[in-house]
């Protein structure tokens, strides 16, 4: 990336369960700013589930759907971005939400993902004989991605509001930083 960054908006990435939309909302509250799930924005566009665009159109066209929200999102300012969990292992849409994010990925452990989203029946990834070993795989897979955040925050022990703090915090930083 050449020249400096333009931090207009807050990201956030990390695995499902992780808090994004939790810490997210909290952190919009208290920055002004307007929370945007793209799950949400996904589901709203396709008229249906996360679940059913999987059942019925398959996981490549719902990347599809991820990929045009992206690319949208470079005209938001003063935005909290929660992402869905895979939105980053693409990495045009990892690098197109640093041009003007500050992306933030939360991290757990896989078993503090199970406890939280063990009773969501609308997570199409986890429909497996084993969702623990399912979530210890996409995990492996992702983190590569996730990692390239500008900032990692563990959310294993701590409390929505603490990760919200966190999170302003960092990004109070980032935007001194690159003023």
């Amino acid at each position: 990336m050449t020249g400096p960054r333009s931090i207009r908006n807050l990201a956030l990435i990390g695995f499902m369960g992780s808090g994004k939309s939790s810490a997210g909302r909290l952190a919009a509250d208290v920055l002004h700013f307007t929370f945007l799930d793209t799950d949400h924005v996904i589901e709203a566009r396709a008229g249906k589930s996360i679940s059913d665009i999987f059942a019925q159109d398959g996981e490549p066209a719902f990347r599809e759907w991820e990929r045009r929200i992206v690319e949208e999102l470079t005209r938001r300012e003063k935005t909290v971005i929660a992402t869905g969990g895979g939105l980053p292992a693409g990495q045009a849409n990892l690098a197109s939400l640093k041009n003007h994010a500050l992306v933030i990925c939360l991290w757990t452990s896989p078993e503090s993902i199970w406890e939280r989203v063990r009773g969501h029946d609308h997570r199409p990834l986890l429909n497996e004989a084993d969702p623990l070993a399912k979530i210890r795989e996409l995990l492996a897979a992702r983190e590569p991605f996730y990692r390239q955040a500008d900032v990692l925050v563990n959310t294993e022990m701590r409390s929505v509001r603490e990760v919200a703090q966190h999170v302003i915090h960092q990004f109070h930083m980032a935007q001194s930083a690159h003023r």
